[in-house]
């Protein structure tokens, strides 16, 4: 399994509520639009700070790949230049992108 993990920050004239509700309402279908029959699980979790101290970013994504060669296969598919021009407009309505950050994941899970 590959997992992509993504520290997203909304755009700074955006409330968090604006963001969650335009995140769940267009971004994620465009998401799952070119997702689908690559990645087997496609989640956000949205950030809460546990003090008064600001958060660097808004949301936690998640998008988890069967395989490496599937995760390739997604990369090559959502960098034709149709679907990164949709997908790159959307996220300048949405995202502070140059504040993003992504990551691929290696997890070790304790046994309690």
């Amino acid at each position: 399994m590959i997992k992509v993990l993504g520290l997203l920050k909304r755009r700074s004239d955006m409330t968090t509520e604006a963001f969650r509700t335009y995140y769940e309402t267009h971004h994620r279908v465009i998401g799952e639009k070119y997702l689908q029959g690559y990645a087997v699980k496609y989640q956000r979790r949205y950030l809460e700070a546990l003090d008064d101290k600001a958060l660097e970013h808004d949301v936690l994504l998640e998008v988890w790949y069967p395989d490496a060669a599937t995760h390739q296969a997604a990369s090559k598919h959502l960098s034709q230049p149709a679907i990164a021009a949709e997908i790159t407009a959307d996220e300048e309505r949405l995202f502070d992108r140059p504040s993003n950050r992504f990551f691929t994941v290696t997890e070790v899970e304790s046994s309690l």
